[in-house]
């Protein structure tokens, strides 16, 4: 999504991420003081100070979202191919999946990190016109293009070449996962 948009960015446009115009552009948020971390997975709430509270109101503001059980096996297989010094990537590669999925750092961090707490502005008010599903891309991106007055062509990137996500999960890892995101898999129709 972020190359599909960053192909049509003009010169003064603000990217975030790691995208390659994103990345020469870094530089010009190196002295911003912003009320978060700025990054590919920034929350709404993290670029105040980059904007104002009133602007974010007048903004189209959207998200992608994913399947709690896919999400969960490429966190895990993400964390496990880091080399930074985090607990959660040590976690990951302490434990099997099972285990990585069960412990209580894992399932406190899902617990809290629903998809819309990503779209709360400074008062807490969510702020997102179309929250768009990869597995639905084509139907959910509909509002977005129409916003923007064109069609995005968006490039297949960052795909893995592992099987499907329902290998990784006994029915009470599923069924614990199933729990833990009850407000996404309720909000956004998911199943396992």
């Amino acid at each position: 999504m972020a190359l599909a948009l960053e192909a049509r960015a003009k010169a003064d446009d603000i990217l975030i991420g790691d995208t390659p115009k994103a990345v020469k552009r870094r530089h010009r948020l190196k002295d911003v003081q912003v009320s978060g971390r700025l990054w590919k997975h920034s929350r709404l709430s993290d670029i105040y100070g980059l904007v104002a509270q009133e602007q974010v109101a007048d903004y189209f503001t959207f998200t992608l979202v994913r399947n709690p059980w896919d999400r969960m096996v490429s966190y895990y297989h993400w964390l496990r191919g880091q080399g930074f010094e985090h607990p959660a990537v040590r976690l990951a590669k302490a434990h099997d999946f099972s285990a990585f999925l069960n412990h209580p750092h894992t399932q406190a961090s899902f617990r809290t990190e629903t998809f819309g707490s990503y779209m709360l502005d400074q008062k807490g008010q969510e702020q997102c016109g179309a929250f768009i599903r990869l597995e639905h891309l084509a139907d959910d991106i509909a509002p977005l293009e129409a916003h923007l007055g064109f069609t995005l062509d968006i490039p297949h990137e960052n795909a893995s070449d592992r099987d499907g996500y329902h290998g990784y999960y006994s029915d009470d890892d599923a069924g614990m996962l199933a729990k833990l995101c009850a407000e996404d898999i309720e909000r956004f129709g998911y199943s396992f």
